[in-house]
């Protein structure tokens, strides 16, 4: 029993005596939902970069140009998002609003994260239409089989992200024994000229589904993309508690074949593609003294190897050098061009070590939750540390601040980051 059912029912046997000569009216509307519900939050945050000016990512961004040692960012961000209910009939949507200023530029961004209108026929049966962010697989960090949603952030994984326009339903079954549930997910994400141009190539419906399945005590799902704007896969994701307070959970997928682009370390450019497999296994664990440990290695069969980072990194070094000295721009925008692809995600590399221990109520101060995060390329040893601290004992308001250390050398994962050093501080405010 929590602490609050504790306190609810320690105030009904001090009310007892007097719920005997009067029992108030219980009030059914308190539990209703509403027709119509509308919140968000706001949040003011800053950043300080400390920049690595001989990082490639660093030479091949517009911080390059700039000369700068280090970066002051201010930024503010509107989300709302609300629901109205009539029927049998629910749409929801959440907007993002956000404005960045720093020493470089001034931005401002509106989007529609979300906005579906759905129908639910049956206690078992919804249908759904308009654009979602699905949330596939049991990873923290990483998700092998996210097959129709946009990447997810490892630095911080409970981010909303936008979502695409689809097509979905969901079907439930209880058909007892081992398998107490049975659910099948059929998804539909078009692209055309108007809708989802991100997903990948135009004129293309991209059928979807995912089957998930309670057997006994394990979560299981089956998850599968048809060809299309991107190439055809499938996989597969399961949960377990081995424990109360342990749990396993793991993710493994097979892609088809997808572009991978290399360049050597002297320009030389290989368009090539390959097929992959991405896997993850992971834990949580609570301890009696409730620290959270969070532990996940991710396989990305897709990423590059410690060898290949290197060469990209050596090219994109040298042809900032040669366009500096005048030697034309040709190369140099072809290592652009490589950053702002696979080269430039997050996490390009091929193995990942992510650690995270959270600690509730630390020194005893209520709703202070200290957490250090840990995240190492397994093939160059490279690192970034992040510890952080949380406080949200005052109502509706979260304070946090959160540093990012960045460790490896030159040609390595987190060696070639735009920064070092990042410190960031922000209050988001609830409503």
């Amino acid at each position: 029993m929590n602490a609050g059912w504790c306190c609810l029912a320690l105030a009904a046997a001090l009310a007892a005596p007097a719920a005997r000569a009067e029992e108030p009216a219980f009030d059914a509307s308190r539990f209703e939902k509403k027709a119509f519900e509308i919140g968000g939050y706001a949040e003011l945050k800053q950043e300080h970069l400390t920049l690595n000016r001989s990082g490639a990512l660093y030479k091949l961004s517009t911080l390059g140009a700039s000369g700068r040692d280090g970066l002051d960012r201010s930024t503010g961000t509107l989300q709302l998002g609300g629901k109205l209910r009539h029927g049998s009939g629910t749409f929801d949507f959440r907007t993002n609003s956000s404005w960045a200023h720093d020493a470089l530029s001034t931005q401002a961004d509106h989007r529609l994260y979300e906005g579906a209108l759905s129908f639910r026929s049956s206690e078992r049966t919804t249908l759904e239409a308009g654009k979602r962010a699905l949330r596939w697989g049991k990873g923290y960090a990483f998700n092998p089989i996210a097959f129709v949603e946009r990447a997810k952030d490892p630095n911080d994984p409970n981010l909303a992200r936008e979502g695409f326009w689809l097509l979905d339903g969901d079907f439930i079954s209880n058909p007892g024994g081992r398998v107490r549930t049975v659910a099948f997910t059929p998804v539909l994400v078009p692209v055309t000229g108007a809708i989802n141009g991100d997903f990948g190539a135009r004129g293309h419906l991209n059928p979807a589904a995912k089957l998930y399945l309670l057997v006994h005590d394990v979560d299981i799902d089956l998850a599968w993309l048809g060809q299309g704007s991107r190439a055809g896969r499938f996989g597969a994701d399961f949960a377990t508690n081995l424990a109360q307070n342990f749990e396993v959970h793991g993710e493994w997928a097979r892609v088809g074949a997808t572009p991978k682009p290399l360049v050597d370390a002297s320009g030389r450019f290989t368009p090539s593609s390959q097929q992959s497999t991405d896997w993850l296994l992971g834990l949580r664990y609570l301890t009696e003294g409730d620290t959270t440990w969070i532990g996940e290695y991710f396989h990305n069969g897709s990423g590059f190897d410690a060898a290949q980072l290197r060469d990209f990194d050596t090219f994109a070094g040298t042809a900032f050098e040669r366009f500096l000295q005048g030697g034309g721009s040709t190369a140099l925008e072809l290592a652009q061009a490589l950053a702002q692809g696979a080269y430039g995600r997050p996490n390009p590399g091929r193995d990942y070590l992510y650690v995270r221990a959270q600690q509730k109520d630390a020194f005893g101060i209520v709703y202070f939750q200290p957490a250090l995060t840990l995240m190492a390329n397994l093939h160059d040893r490279s690192f970034q540390l992040t510890p952080e601290l949380l406080y949200t004992g005052i109502n509706n308001l979260e304070l946090r601040a959160r540093a990012y250390l960045l460790r490896g050398g030159s040609g390595t994962d987190f060696g070639e980051k735009q920064a070092r050093r990042k410190l960031e501080v922000y209050a988001r405010y609830y409503f």
